[in-house]
C-alpha cells in the first residue's frame, strides 16, 4: 500500500489536471456559444436563397423550351459510379467520441459503398479525418500535361487524374475549420461543382454532426449532389444521440451557462422564412438558364458552409461534455485518495500508540 507521501503527492497532481479540465470546459463552453451563435446568423441567408430558388423553379421549367435540355447540370442525375465523399471531423481530441464516431459512420458508408462496386473519393476536413485516412488510403495522383492549340501561341498546363486504387484522397483541407470563412468553402465548392459538370463525380455526400443544441445532434450522411429538392436535407443515415450522452450534455452545458435546448428563431430567420414565397408573380430580369447558372453553385455551397459551422459547434459541446466528465471523475478520484490517505494515516498513528503502550506495559 502507498504511503501518506506518496498519496499526497498523488491527490495534490489529481488537482492540478482537475483545475486544467476545468478551464478547458469554460473555453469550450465560451466557444459553443459563439459558435452557435454564428450557426443561427447563417440560416436566413440560406432559408433567403432556397425560397428564391424554389420560387424560381414554381415559375419556369427545369428543361430549356427550345433544346429540351435541364437549365443546369447540377440537377442532372447519373447513375452513380464514382462517389465523392466530405468527412468532416475536427482539428483537436480531448472531445470523447466525437471524432471516432464521425470516422466510423463514414467507414461504414465506404464500406456499403465499395459493395455496390463504386469507386470512391475522400475529401476529409480537419486534421484528425485527414489523420485517419492519410495512412489508410492512397493520395489521388495528378499529372500536369502540356496542351497545344493550333491558334494560340501558348501552351497551356491540364491537370490530369490517375485513378489507380477504387478508394482515393482527393484533397484534404487541414486549416478550414480553423476560422469558417466562406471564401474559402467557395473555393472548395467550385471545384467539387466543375467535377460534378465535369461528370468526374456523379454524387456528393458528406459525413457531419448535425447541430441543433446541445441535446438536439446527430450524426448525418447527407446528399448534396444532385440536387433533387431545394430547400430540403436528403439525409442518406442518421445516428441520434443517446439519453444517457444528453444527460451528460445538459448536466455540462448547465453547469457551464450554455442553453440546453434550441434557441428560437430570431426575427431576421422569421423574415427569411416568409422571403419569396407570396403567392404573387415575380419578374426576374435574368432568364432562369442565367439564374440556374449562378445561384446553383451558390446554393451547393451555402449547404457545406452551413455543415462546417454546425460541426464547429457540435465539436465544442462534445468537447465541453468530456472535460466536464473529466472534472467530475477528477473530483472523485480526490475523495477516495483522501479516504485512503486518511485510512493509512490512522493505521500509522494507531501502530505508534500500540507500540508505546506495549512498551509501557514491558516496564
Amino acid at each position: 500500500m502507498a504511503n501518506v507521501l506518496d498519496l499526497r503527492r498523488r491527490i495534490r497532481s489529481v488537482k492540478n489536471t482537475r483545475q486544467i479540465t476545468k478551464a478547458m470546459k469554460m473555453v469550450s463552453a465560451a466557444k459553443l456559444r459563439r459558435a452557435q451563435d454564428r450557426a443561427m446568423k447563417a440560416r436566413p441567408y440560406a432559408l433567403m436563397l432556397s425560397n428564391v430558388l424554389e420560387s424560381l423553379v414554381r415559375r419556369t421549367d427545369f428543361f430549356n423550351e427550345q433544346s429540351g435540355e435541364i437549365l443546369h447540370p447540377l440537377l442532372v442525375e447519373r447513375e452513380e459510379k464514382n462517389v465523392l465523399v466530405i468527412v468532416v471531423a475536427g482539428d483537436k481530441g480531448f472531445a470523447g467520441g466525437f471524432n471516432a464516431n464521425i470516422g466510423k459512420a463514414a467507414q461504414r458508408f465506404i464500406d456499403e459503398r465499395r459493395g455496390m462496386g463504386q469507386t470512391i473519393d475522400l475529401e476529409p476536413v480537419g486534421k484528425k479525418a485527414i489523420a485517419l485516412y492519410k495512412k489508410k488510403y492512397p493520395a489521388a495522383n495528378y499529372e500536369k500535361t502540356e496542351q497545344h492549340y493550333d491558334n494560340e501561341l501558348s501552351t497551356h498546363y491540364e491537370t490530369v487524374r490517375h485513378r489507380g486504387q477504387p478508394i482515393e484522397v482527393a484533397v484534404e483541407h487541414a486549416g478550414l475549420l480553423l476560422r469558417v470563412n466562406f471564401d474559402e468553402v467557395s473555393e472548395m465548392a467550385r471545384g467539387i461543382v466543375e467535377r460534378y459538370e465535369r461528370a468526374e463525380i456523379d454524387s456528393l455526400y458528406i459525413v457531419y454532426n448535425e447541430f441543433k443544441s446541445v441535446i438536439s445532434q446527430r450524426l448525418v450522411v447527407e446528399k448534396l449532389l444532385p440536387i433533387r429538392k431545394l430547400g430540403s436535407h436528403e439525409i442518406t443515415a442518421a445516428e441520434e444521440m443517446s439519453e444517457e450522452q444528453k444527460e451528460a450534455a445538459a448536466r455540462a452545458a448547465s453547469s457551464a451557462g450554455v442553453a440546453v435546448f434550441e434557441p428560437e428563431d430570431a426575427v431576421a430567420e422569421a423574415e427569411a422564412k416568409k422571403f419569396g414565397t407570396a403567392d404573387v408573380d415575380y419578374i426576374f430580369d435574368q432568364p432562369p438558364e442565367q439564374l440556374f447558372r449562378d445561384l446553383m453553385p451558390r446554393y451547393v455551397t451555402t449547404q457545406i458552409f452551413h455543415a462546417l459551422l454546425e460541426s464547429v459547434a457540435a465539436e465544442h459541446a462534445a468537447r465541453m461534455t468530456a472535460t466536464d466528465a473529466a472534472t467530475k471523475n477528477a473530483g472523485d478520484l480526490i475523495d477516495s485518495l483522501s479516504l485512503t490517505m486518511n485510512r493509512v494515516r490512522q493505521a500509522a498513528i494507531t501502530k505508534e500508540i500500540i507500540e508505546i503502550v506495549s512498551g509501557a506495559a514491558a516496564l
